[in-house]
């Protein structure tokens, strides 16, 4: 029932029109068929206008509703959800709003079908617990005890093995893509440019140092994902190079991601809709190369 909510309300939202009958995932057998899964990152979460489950934070101005408009997709589903890790790309995923049970959705890739030709995925940084670690490093004061200190012991950074574990997990969730979509394109996104070097407190409230170190860990992560695309058959597009200067600290006119007191409506360490239309550009000229 969902998946079926959510494809007539994606397709609906992005100007699309659902096949009437699904041949093996392919309207009409020749008709391209884009499924988006993923995070918070690609659903869009408080970027206007809301569809799907409220507790998935889904906007229909996401990087995957402008690039399925660009596209022209003869068939689209959004089933991003806010979120979201790689064991939910593959078992249902219990959703929550403000710390209450909200119900679940199914797997992200029972969207998929064997006809599906196209799907952008975004996942990596709930399993990373990047959100929750830069809101534990909020400094009120410029003096004080770092952040990172809290996560290095004993010369161990423990947020990076957690990151440096996200590989495994996303090579068996593409290797599930693959079984699945077996002639699908799989284009895996990064995560973006959040913070300049040295930070910007208090605009963002992180001491200079958190901030690098923080960033730090995105670009390591980023370097995960595209070393587990690689080895699993999928394309890695790359948003961190082009999303550079348009960190939160930058003027509201020109961030492409909002920081922990939004200036434009977004979630807090997320992208607005300037973000997220710029990620669609990014993603579709990988589709035209």
């Amino acid at each position: 029932m969902f998946a079926t909510a959510a494809f007539a309300a994606s397709a609906t939202a992005a100007g699309l029109t659902p096949a009437a009958a699904d041949s093996g995932g392919r309207a009409g057998g020749a008709r391209p068929v884009y499924v988006a899964l993923g995070d918070s990152m690609a659903a869009g979460p408080f970027v206007p206008r809301g569809t799907g489950p409220f507790a998935c934070g889904r906007s229909t101005r996401n990087y995957p509703h402008r690039l399925a408009a660009r596209l022209g997709a003869g068939v689209f589903r959004d089933v991003t959800c806010s979120g979201a890790r790689t064991g939910d790309m593959t078992a249902p995923q219990q959703l929550s709003v403000l710390g209450v049970a909200a119900g679940t959705v199914p797997p992200q890739i029972d969207s998929l079908s064997p006809g599906t030709t196209l799907v952008p995925l975004t996942v990596g940084g709930n399993d990373a617990g990047l959100v929750g670690v830069a809101a534990g490093c909020v400094r009120l004061s410029p003096v004080g005890g770092h952040c990172r200190d809290t996560y290095v012991r004993d010369g161990v950074d423990e947020e990076a093995a957690r990151i440096d574990g996200l590989g495994p997990k996303l090579g068996a969730v593409l290797d599930v893509i693959h079984r699945r979509s077996p002639v699908a394109r799989v284009l895996v996104t990064g995560y973006g440019d959040y913070l300049r070097a040295g930070g910007c407190w208090p605009a963002v409230p992180l001491l200079g140092s958190d901030a690098d170190w923080l960033q730090d860990s995105i670009d390591r992560m980023n370097r995960v994902i595209a070393a587990a695309s690689a080895a699993h058959g999928a394309a890695y597009v790359d948003v961190r190079t082009p999303s550079e200067g348009h960190d939160a600290c930058r003027a509201p006119g020109a961030k492409w991601v909002e920081g922990f007191v939004p200036t434009a409506p977004a979630a807090p360490l997320h992208p607005n809709a300037r973000g997220e239309q710029a990620y669609a550009d990014v993603i579709h000229e990988r589709t035209e190369g």
